[in-house]
C-alpha cells in the first residue's frame, strides 16, 4: 500500500518559517503530480502548490512569493518551505499524490501561527 506521511508542522509566530516534509513509501517519480492542500479551522480545502513529476511548480496565488515546493528524490520527499507565515496560513496541510487514476493522501499535519 502506498503511503504518504507529512511531518514538520506545528507553532509558528506571525513571520515566521516553518519546512513541512511529505515523505512516500515509493519513488515520488511515481507521481504525476504531488501537491499540498490545506484545510483551515471551519473552511473548505484548498490548494496550495503541487511539483509534476518534471519539476514544474505552480503555486496558489496567496502563496506565491512566500511558500515555496522543492523535492529530494532520493529520498522519496517532496518539501514545502513556508516564509513570512500569517494567523491565515493556520491549518491542517495535506499531501495529495496523483498515482494512475488515484489519488494517494496523507494524514495532514497541523500549522498554527500565532500573532
Amino acid at each position: 500500500q502506498v503511503r504518504l506521511v507529512e511531518s514538520g508542522g506545528g507553532d509558528v509566530q506571525f513571520g515566521g518559517s516553518l519546512r513541512l516534509s511529505c515523505t512516500s513509501s515509493i519513488s515520488i517519480f511515481s507521481f504525476k503530480v504531488v501537491a499540498w492542500y490545506r484545510q483551515p479551522p471551519a473552511k473548505e480545502r484548498e490548494f496550495v502548490a503541487r511539483i509534476t513529476a518534471g519539476g514544474t511548480t505552480d503555486y496558489a496565488d496567496f502563496v506565491k512569493g512566500r511558500f515555496s515546493m522543492s523535492r529530494d528524490i532520493a529520498k522519496n520527499t517532496v518539501y514545502l518551505q513556508m516564509n513570512n507565515v500569517t494567523p491565515e496560513d493556520t491549518a491542517v496541510y495535506y499531501c495529495d499524490a496523483g498515482l494512475g487514476a488515484s489519488v494517494v493522501r496523507g494524514q495532514g499535519t497541523q500549522v498554527t501561527v500565532s500573532s
